[in-house]
């Protein structure tokens, strides 16, 4: 239970910086969809779909290929291991920035910017700045720094909203009222591209704090490590892509099923805006994911059955808050939905479906450790285009009948198939023995109160405000039900200070 308890208080930590951070970003949103038209904030959707895959090719699996060497037992000097990996990211990242400026016209083409370049040349040095920063915050969490961690997130993301609010806001208010101070630098032709612009700035000055996990150490390559980190990394290249694909691969394909590009572009920024939604439930699986990898490969050099344990009560419990979560934001999504402009409302329908599937892929990345552990990264290679070939085959025969509305069912449909198969395949290559019984009673004691909030309460006609106290108390029950299950004691709830308090 300790190790749990570990596992906890990172998320929290990591949770902390992705919670503020995704919630301040979230707060962008009504920002955007209020000072820019629906097909431009399409184009934004797009823009960051292909950068969100491109980060991963940059990548190329190297944050959890760190981690299996940096705790390998072949390999005595952590930082020999940072060292090499950073070197790697530090020449790919700079090749890729050199190719992209080197094709940026047919580049700017294809990723429908309409005639702007700089937005393509600018996300292009921001990826590549963020791909190589990846490896210094794995080498933080390697080290367990995670309130380092944290801090630099949120001075990033305090960087990034500041300078939006500052080019989208008050630069256009100076140019009316005070056009010297601003005419010389802001032209308000360049729309979107100050959003890119300030991801810029904020990734350079995340670049800049990032500066003393660059020194400390001997910088050298290995020829030899590289190789094998690659041999084990490769599969998980695969794996990233296939599974970026499935988040972003029908907001990519998407202007491509609609004929009419306006049309593509509007429908794109409804689902993207909506998508946008399904945040709380993102961090949580991001702000968990942070914490796990250093968790599961820790706890696999002990001996015996209790890393096991630890790995039954991690599903089990972020299926618990995971469900809850879900509940939450649907038994109050008449208020939360707000957060966008009223123009985007009619895609609400896509909230729950897209959270039900990241829901599933949350626990298929649990269910991943199976084959990290074991060097079979090839599996969840596997997996992930299985995924992916559902995610397609879905979007091209959906989008053209029932639009946005496609790409979320497909989602649901490719998270779910892959959930399902790396479950009985990890069932016998490295059994776990997870609670699925259990797990699953959660998920029908969810589905009920989902009933109950969301389908069965708006046909009794009661006040707003009462449905919101029988919603509240719902989400009470929720817990009641959970802590009687579990046999969860007041300590474990409240802490020891309170535990002590009670004693007395």
């Amino acid at each position: 239970m300790a190790g749990i308890k570990s596992l906890a208080k990172d998320t929290a930590i990591y949770g902390l910086s992705s919670i503020v951070g995704r919630f301040l970003n979230w707060m962008l949103v009504p920002l955007y969809t209020i000072m820019f038209p629906v097909e431009e904030y399409g184009v934004v959707t797009f823009m960051y779909s292909v950068v969100a895959l491109v980060m991963v090719f940059l990548i190329y699996g190297l944050e959890t290929g760190f981690f299996r060497f940096a705790n390998h037992q072949r390999w005595k000097d952590p930082t020999e291991v940072y060292s090499t990996c950073l070197i790697s990211l530090a020449v790919s990242s700079t090749a890729f920035v050199l190719l992209v400026l080197l094709f940026l016209e047919p580049v700017t083409l294809w990723m429908e910017c309409d005639g702007h370049p700089s937005y393509v040349a600018i996300m292009a040095i921001c990826v590549a700045v963020d791909a190589f920063l990846a490896l210094p915050f794995s080498y933080l969490r390697y080290q367990k720094k995670a309130m380092r961690f944290a801090v630099i997130r949120l001075v990033n993301i305090g960087v990034n909203i500041g300078l939006n609010l500052f080019f989208i806001l008050l630069c256009p208010w100076l140019l009316q009222h005070a056009q010297a101070t601003v005419s010389w630098f802001y032209r308000p032709d360049f729309s979107i591209g100050y959003i890119f612009l300030a991801n810029l700035i904020a990734s350079l000055v995340n670049f800049i704090m990032m500066l003393p996990d660059l020194r400390g150490f001997r910088w050298r390559f290995n020829p030899t490590l590289w190789r094998e980190i690659i041999l084990y990394s490769l599969p998980l290249l695969v794996l990233g892509v296939a599974g970026i694909m499935n988040q972003t691969i029908d907001k990519i394909i998407y202007p491509k099923l609609i004929t009419d590009y306006s049309e593509a572009m509007y429908g794109l920024g409804i689902y993207g805006a909506n998508y946008k939604i399904a945040v709380i439930l993102l961090v949580f699986l991001q702000a968990f994911r942070f914490a796990y990898e250093p968790f599961i490969f820790a706890r696999n050099k002990e001996e015996g059955d209790g890393k096991k344990q630890a790995y039954r009560d991690a599903m089990k419990y972020f299926v618990i808050f995971a469900l809850f979560i879900f509940l939450g934001v649907m038994f109050y999504l008449g208020v939360i939905k707000y957060f966008i402009s009223p123009r985007y409302f009619s895609g609400l329908d896509v909230v729950p479906i897209v959270m039900l599937a990241e829901l599933f892929f949350g626990i298929f990345f649990n269910l991943s450790l199976w084959y990290k552990l074991t060097d079979k990264t090839m599996y969840g290679a596997w997996f992930s285009l299985l995924g992916l070939a559902v995610t397609v085959t879905l979007n091209i025969i959906l989008v053209p009948h029932i639009k946005y509305m496609g790409c979320a069912i497909a989602a649901l449909c490719s998270y779910a198939t892959m959930m399902i198969v790396s479950y009985f395949v990890g069932n016998v290559k490295y059994p776990i023995g997870y609670q699925t019984t259990r797990i699953l009673a959660y998920f029908a004691i969810a589905a009920v109160l989902y009933s109950l909030g969301v389908i069965l309460l708006p046909m009794l006609n009661f006040h707003e405000a009462a449905n919101a106290v029988i919603r509240a108390l719902l989400l009470l029950a929720y817990i009641a039900i959970v802590i009687k299950i579990e046999k969860i004691k007041p300590k474990d709830l409240l802490g020891p200070v309170a535990a002590k308090f009670l004693r007395k």
